[in-house]
């Protein structure tokens, strides 16, 4: 699905910072591992989902490539690309990016595609019906209700999520493709959770709520009231703080890579995840890409404790089992703030 010409700006979204930091961290670095969103419905997560996308940097893509393959990375190309680019230049083209939504009712191959056996078995051809993974390359993947879709769909979604990669197999017959996009999963813990296993592989984690502050709350009605009046004259207003946020994301991206990542800040992020006594290695692997991804944000040449305080709860809020220290103890947040005191 296109996003609107007039997107509510993802500047005029009231409070919610955690859940626009979080949709910011992986709109830098995609392999942060997506995130998801876990709150009551009306609260702003799928007006942010879509107000991020207009706000990334357009992208370079092969002319008629379904998946949007980028021209500079052959290594990423679908077949397709490749079979053309042996025969000559490939033609370029521009986009914007999009939010590719997930109906909840999708069948396993509505999501991978589906492969033609009969064309296959009859004259050797490998014809490939595309699914939401081909259309969600180098976009954001956007499931509503995740915790009501099937644990085999979802699975299927985290392993292309994490791989960057699609394979469908039938009856001996492989298709593979590019899967590169920014994975966002949202939910509503009262219609069911997610299980353990699967919540893991999200690399972040939001709780969101309606707003409690008055004055916020009366902002966030009157807000939405003159951009339903005049959408045009409500996005010119914001146009300049749009900018300022675009510009970061775009140098984010670009710099990410010089960020350095010192060994000490490694040290601290390992304590807190055996503090919290989390299961496994993906918890330090995200809360140093993720912390990267915000010293990347703040124009920082390295990665501080500030930056690893200011993700450390969205990484963990999904993978610790109980707080360390006991009903009645200090929150989770609390816990992560004496640690990073301590680091």
């Amino acid at each position: 699905m296109a996003i609107d010409r007039y997107s509510y700006p993802f500047t005029a979204i009231v409070g919610q910072d955690d859940m626009k930091l979080a949709l910011v961290l992986n709109a830098i670095h995609p392999a942060i591992g997506g995130v998801l969103i876990r709150g009551e419905k009306g609260t702003g997560k799928s007006t942010a989902v879509r107000a991020l996308a207009h706000l990334l940097p357009d992208q370079q893509v092969v002319e008629g490539c379904h998946f949007g393959c980028h021209p500079d990375d052959p290594e990423d190309w679908c077949s397709d690309c490749r079979d053309r680019a042996s025969a000559g230049e490939l033609p370029v083209t521009t986009r914007r990016m999009r939010v590719v939504e997930l109906p909840i009712n999708a069948s396993e191959d509505r999501v991978v595609g589906t492969i033609d056996l009969e064309a296959a078995l009859k004259e050797g051809s490998r014809r490939f019906e595309p699914g939401v993974l081909a259309e969600a390359n180098r976009n954001i993947l956007y499931v509503d209700e995740v915790n009501l879709l099937d644990d085999h769909i979802v699975d299927v979604l985290l392993d292309a999520a994490a791989m960057g990669v699609n394979t469908v197999e039938r009856e001996g017959v492989s298709v593979s493709h590019p899967a590169r996009f920014i994975l966002v999963g949202t939910m509503n813990p009262e219609e069911g959770e997610l299980r353990p296993q699967l919540l893991d592989r999200f690399g972040l984690c939001v709780d969101v709520e309606g707003i409690r502050d008055l004055d916020q709350r009366v902002a966030i009605v009157e807000k939405r009231s003159v951009w339903e009046d005049d959408p045009h004259k409500f996005v010119q207003q914001h146009a300049e703080s749009e900018q300022d946020v675009r510009a970061h994301i775009a140098e984010a991206i670009a710099t990410f890579p010089e960020v350095e990542l010192p060994r000490e800040i490694l040290r601290l992020i390992a304590q807190i995840s055996i503090a919290l006594e989390v299961d496994g290695h993906r918890s330090d692997l995200v809360c140093a890409r993720a912390a990267q991804a915000k010293a990347a944000y703040d124009s920082a040449e390295k990665v501080n404790t500030t930056h690893v305080g200011a993700v450390a709860e969205m990484v963990f809020a999904h993978r610790v089992h109980s707080v360390p220290f006991g009903k009645g103890g200090p929150n989770l947040s609390e816990v992560i703030a004496r640690m990073i005191g301590q680091g």
